[in-house]
């Protein structure tokens, strides 16, 4: 027979306080507990810019483009006077490129409307661009020491394995963060929900939890009743549609290439690209400019969020010197692949090497 859960108040809040205290994670974002107990308080903006590129992304694959940012951009007050292409170019690589302009149009709007101070309420920060439930949790818990919780994927699967709730987390949300808010410490909210991150980054592993090494293991209900390797339940997923189009990747006789800027509103919006067909559910050719457009073999997939895209490529040498509506050509010189999102970089990288060099110059 299952054990039933204790609705008593656990020491699970202070237990994970200990453990970070010992265990935090070290990031360039984040005041350690030491530090934090000696009265160095976090930096909202950098708490801030962190946690948009974290969304949907690794804290590996955030580190180098977070440095490289704040480095340039170091404040609200330096961001909100940003070109928008630049930041758009320095997101490179991150994907999900919305959050870009939302970070964008949020830092002008804190400086007009806020007086260029972050709000510190979940529900202030969450009238920003960007910034949901969980984003606006974390930064009044990590920033301001708010006393609330911030339920990412990694907090809704610790909780859900304390609870042994299996529902599955998608209809279990508010079940979680009640869970959460059960279990928090009366001070220190901030870095509860940091211990909580990282005790879901690091020891109850969506996979092969090191349960071993848990401070929680005497009170988790999935441990007690052996659940904590198939708990959280996950719905099935439909499977995700493929679409399909053309990139063209052509340059004039003089060496420029022909590019185009997103539409800001849809994917990969605001970006510099190679111009493409529509994204459909066949292969419709749709050429930017007149030119002898060449198809070469292979294909460039990219896997978005919601679909597949599969991408032919076509290049064309030579193209007229006039660039159609809604393009541009860009000097070899100034050309940088690396500023590409990734699936541009993925058809330049294809494409590249059908190009023939040009007289007198490197491109």
């Amino acid at each position: 027979m299952r054990d039933e859960p204790d609705l008593t108040p656990q020491p699970i809040g202070e237990r994970l306080l200990a453990w970070y205290d010992r265990h935090a994670r070290v990031l360039p974002w984040r005041i350690g507990p030491a530090e934090r107990a000696a009265g160095r308080l976090p930096d909202p903006y950098r708490v801030w810019v962190s946690e948009i590129m974290l969304q949907q992304t690794t804290v590996a694959a955030v580190l180098a483009p977070y440095d490289r940012f704040v480095r340039r951009w170091p404040d609200l007050s330096s961001l909100a006077q940003a070109e928008d292409a630049d930041i758009m170019a320095a997101w490179a690589g991150l994907g999900y490129y919305r959050r870009a302009h939302n970070l964008l149009q949020s830092a002008r709007l804190v400086m007009r409307e806020h007086g260029g101070e972050l709000p510190r309420s979940e529900r202030d920060l969450r009238s920003l661009p960007g910034i949901g439930a969980y984003t606006a949790g974390a930064i009044a818990a990590i920033a301001f020491d708010q006393p609330t919780v911030a339920m990412d994927g990694n907090a809704e699967r610790v909780m859900a394995r304390l609870g042994a709730i299996e529902q599955p987390m998608s209809r279990a949300k508010t079940r979680l963060r009640a869970l959460a808010f059960h279990h928090a410490p009366h001070s220190r909210p901030g870095d509860y929900v940091q211990a909580i991150m990282d005790l879901g980054a690091t020891i109850c592993r969506p996979a092969d939890p090191l349960c071993d090494q848990c401070p929680c293991r005497d009170s988790c209900l999935a441990f007690a009743n052996d659940l904590h390797s198939s708990l959280p339940r996950r719905e099935t997923r439909a499977k995700r549609p493929t679409r399909c189009g053309f990139a063209y990747i052509g340059r004039d006789a003089s060496g420029r290439w022909l590019m185009e800027r997103r539409p800001s509103g849809g994917l990969l919006g605001g970006m510099l690209g190679w111009p493409t067909s529509d994204w459909g559910n066949t292969f419709i050719a749709a050429p930017p400019a007149s030119g002898d457009w060449q198809p070469i073999a292979g294909e460039v997939t990219h896997v978005f969020t919601h679909f597949t895209l599969i991408l032919r490529l076509m290049i064309a040498d030579g193209l007229p010197p006039d660039p159609p509506p809604g393009c541009h050509f860009i000097d070899p010189q100034a050309f940088d692949p690396a500023h590409l999102p990734t699936l541009m970089r993925k058809a330049f990288a294809e494409a590249a090497r059908h190009f023939e060099p040009l007289p007198n110059t490197s491109q």
